[in-house]
């Protein structure tokens, strides 16, 4: 298993907006291309304009046919036209969780 862990910086003041955008129009295209995510959360204490999203793929390849698939849906990218001008930064890693400390 890998987990593809996702931080997005918004704007400041575009929390709420990007919320309620992506909960009508991302979350439904996203969720049916990529299955539920692992997590979702907003910050509270540190840069509050920050989100981040955890998503569980079996491996590299099922992620590159997931995403792919989804990067190819009209939907997908008409709620990516509305919510990138949203945004300031992405940064994005892949972390594989250790033997030691198996996921619940």
């Amino acid at each position: 298993m890998i987990l593809d862990h996702r931080t997005y910086v918004l704007h400041p003041g575009k929390l709420r907006e990007f919320l309620t955008l992506y909960e009508a129009e991302g979350f439904p295209v996203q969720s049916r291309h990529l299955g539920k995510p692992f997590a979702w959360f907003t910050t509270e204490v540190g840069n509050v304009n920050e989100i981040i999203h955890i998503w569980a793929y079996e491996d590299f390849a099922d992620r590159q046919k997931r995403r792919a698939a989804m990067q190819a849906d009209p939907a997908w990218q008409a709620y990516l036209v509305k919510s990138s001008p949203l945004f300031q930064t992405l940064t994005n890693r892949i972390v594989v969780p250790a033997s030691f400390a198996p996921l619940k």
